[in-house]
Formats: structure tokens, sequence, C-alpha cells
């Protein structure tokens, strides 16, 4: 039997899926220093179902994919894209970015694979974005087209940081003095919450014992340290601001869509911080990004599912 797979790769694990009538299926997840090549990872996988015969696939990578050959950012494995399709004796195989197998989850994502942070109402067949604070900070939109959607990449993390309150423009001067230069990955990411924190801790007088942003996180959940707290409110409040001028940029009225590894870890912190407030803190344009919902997305395997929905509109075999 014809069949076909997906897989979603990051520095860590390989995720491996077979889609069939567009949902996934045999879900399987293995690390990839187990595995010399990102071949030897995938025949693995397919040689576990001796009775298909994969003929296509997609793959998901946290690493540019313009090109032949795919060199991994957090990783050692590298290979080209038509070698690796010769070797696997696919008739189709496309390589695509992380972030764009993210985007095109999002109209595909169930009421309970999300959560929703405050108001405004998602229309139909309308442009969305992601960003998703991590190890780093990546952005994507997605829009309708005639073909179905259509991801627009770029490197929107590594925009200009933007202060918008008092305890904004602390943290760009400590990093401005610290880098030259203030980009949002700086403040959004797992290093952001550390420098966030050091940057008040900084101003206030006080000494910064903490490096982990995990421990920064837990003891502000566990309202453990007042610092902490501080440092996480004003996180949430600058990924409002971030969140809401990526609504601004494209007119995102299908919604606004956090993911990463840090936002879901404290779903309800967020929906009581001033996250929603500063995401609509847009002068006269307040009623018009009022309008626009936002989203944490909470389903694990949403990059598989990314995928596997670009998977079903290109590959037309």
């Amino acid at each position: 039997m014809n069949a076909k797979f997906v897989a979603d790769v990051g520095g860590t694990n390989i995720r491996l899926a077979q889609v069939v009538n567009g949902q996934l299926t045999a879900i399987q997840k293995y690390l990839c220093n187990d595995y010399a090549t990102i071949n030897d990872a995938i025949t693995a996988y397919t040689a576990s179902y001796p009775d298909l015969d994969f003929r296509a696939g997609c793959i998901a990578i946290a690493c540019p994919v313009d090109k032949d050959l795919i060199k991994m950012t957090n990783h050692h494995w590298q290979f080209s894209k038509a070698a690796l399709k010769e070797a696997l004796k696919l008739d189709w195989l496309d390589v695509i970015n992380d972030y764009t197998a993210i985007a095109m989850s999002l109209p595909v994502l169930a009421d309970d694979q999300k959560e929703q942070i405050g108001g405004g109402k998602a229309e139909p067949n309308k442009s969305i974005a992601v960003f998703g604070p991590g190890t780093g900070l990546g952005v994507g939109h997605l829009i309708p087209a005639s073909s179905g959607w259509q991801c627009l990449d770029g490197e929107g993390g590594h925009v200009d940081f933007a202060p918008v309150d008092e305890t904004d423009v602390v943290i760009w001067r400590f990093l401005t003095k610290k880098y030259g230069h203030a980009s949002a990955e700086e403040v959004l990411s797992g290093r952001g919450i550390v420098q966030i924190y050091q940057a008040i801790a900084e101003h206030s007088g006080r000494f910064a014992d903490l490096t982990d942003p995990a421990d920064i996180t837990e003891r502000a959940l566990l309202n453990r340290c007042d610092l902490c707290v501080a440092t996480l409110n004003q996180f949430c409040k600058v990924m409002g601001s971030f969140g809401g001028n990526l609504a601004l940029n494209l007119g995102t009225f299908g919604g606004v869509y956090i993911a990463g590894g840090i936002a879901p870890r404290f779903v309800d912190f967020l929906k009581a911080s001033e996250f929603r407030e500063r995401f609509e803190y847009k002068g006269r344009f307040k009623d018009y990004v009022a309008a626009i919902p936002t989203y944490v997305i909470t389903e694990p395997e949403h990059g598989l599912i990314g995928t596997a929905a670009y998977l079903e509109q290109h590959f037309k075999g």
C-alpha cells in the first residue's frame, strides 16, 4: 500500500508520522543523536511498517531550506534534498522551514488545541500571524491564496525592540549597552527572560543571581520572588506589543498565534497579565486590533500537523 510520511526535525528529536486521509497516525519520536544521518532515522521509521510503500514525504526542519544542501543549525545532520529523495526511493519530497510548518497548522487547529487570550473572533480566510518565543524568536504570516494558504517567510524576530513603557526603556538601554543594538529576539526568548531580569535588577540596584529562564519563570509562577514576577509580567507585556505589531502589519483578522516552548507553560499567568492590554495599545487603531483574537498553541504536535497540511496542499500524486 502506498503511504506518505511527515517529519518534524529539531536539534534534539525527530518526530515522524504517516498521513492518512489528511490525518496524522503512527506518530513516533526518535533522538537525533541515535542516528548518524537523517536518512538512517527516517529509514528506521519506515522499516517499522514493512507492508507500506512510502512514496511521498515532507520534512520540516529548523534551518534555512532554500538550497539543495540542508545544514542543521543545532545538530550535525546535513543532507542533499535530491540525494535523500533518491535514497528513500520517493516520488515526491519537500523540505520546509519549521515556521512554515507551524504557520500551516494554524487554519486546521481545533479549539482544544489552542487557548484564546482575551477577546476578538477569527474571520475565515483572513491573514494570520504567528510568533514563537523559544531558543530564539520565530515569526510567520499566512495569507489565503487561490491554491490554499501561502506562508510568508522572513526574519521578523530580528526587528528592532520598540519600548512602550518605562520598564521597556530600561530593558532597551541594558541591551543597547550590551550589544550595541536591541532586537525583539533579545527580549522575547529564553535568554530574553534572563536579560529582562538582569535589566530590572540592575536598574533597581538589586543582585541578579539567576541565570536559567526556567528558574525565573518557576519562581514567578510560585510567587516566590517579586523580581521574577516583575520579569515575567514584563515579558508578557512585550509579547502583547509585539503581537499587536504583527496584527497591524497584514491586518491579521484570522488571528495572532503564539507558538514556541515558553508561553504554553504559563497560560493562566498570561491571561492574568497585561498581554492583551498591550496588544490593543495601538493609539487610534485600538479598535482595529481589539477585533483580532490572540491564541496560545497548546497542541504539542502542531509542527507535524502543519507539515501534513503542507504535504496535502502541495503533493498532487
